[in-house]
């Protein structure tokens, strides 16, 4: 897919987001969005989109925050009602449980908030911007 028929087609939101989530480039689908971990690739190994230029910053962890936050607290709450732990139990269980939740999820929101700046043509994935790196090669 070349960037001049990635600009004219119309960049939808959930094919994006769920592309990115699964660590895939948000235009042509290959699996190269992340270099490591939570690294970014510069650029799609497939289509060449400059990925280097999204801006996820702190929405990344705050939506990861929020998540396992609504997971993790009813949960504790109803092993509290069933079976009254002592709380190193809590502790325990649910101080591993919130790490391990958090760090499956965080790179999947992270892929999914870049998918969804390329769709909504923000910060380094605009059409414009495309377009003056191609003219620069």
């Amino acid at each position: 897919m070349s960037i001049e028929s990635m600009l004219v087609e119309k960049r939808r939101k959930g094919p994006a987001m769920w592309r990115g989530a699964r660590g895939q480039c948000p235009a042509c689908g290959e699996k190269t969005m992340f270099a490591k971990y939570l690294k970014v690739s510069e650029t799609c190994g497939s289509c060449k989109l400059n990925l280097g230029g999204h801006q996820a910053d702190d929405a990344p962890p705050y939506f990861t925050i929020f998540i396992v936050g609504h997971i993790i607290v009813p949960v504790a709450l109803i092993v509290e009602r069933a079976y009254m732990p002592p709380l190193y139990v809590h502790a325990l269980i649910f101080g591993i449980l919130s790490i391990v939740v958090s760090l499956i999820s965080l790179p999947i929101v992270k892929g999914a908030v870049v998918g969804l700046q390329w769709a909504l043509e923000l910060h380094g994935f605009a059409p414009e911007a495309a377009l003056d790196e191609k003219e620069d090669s």
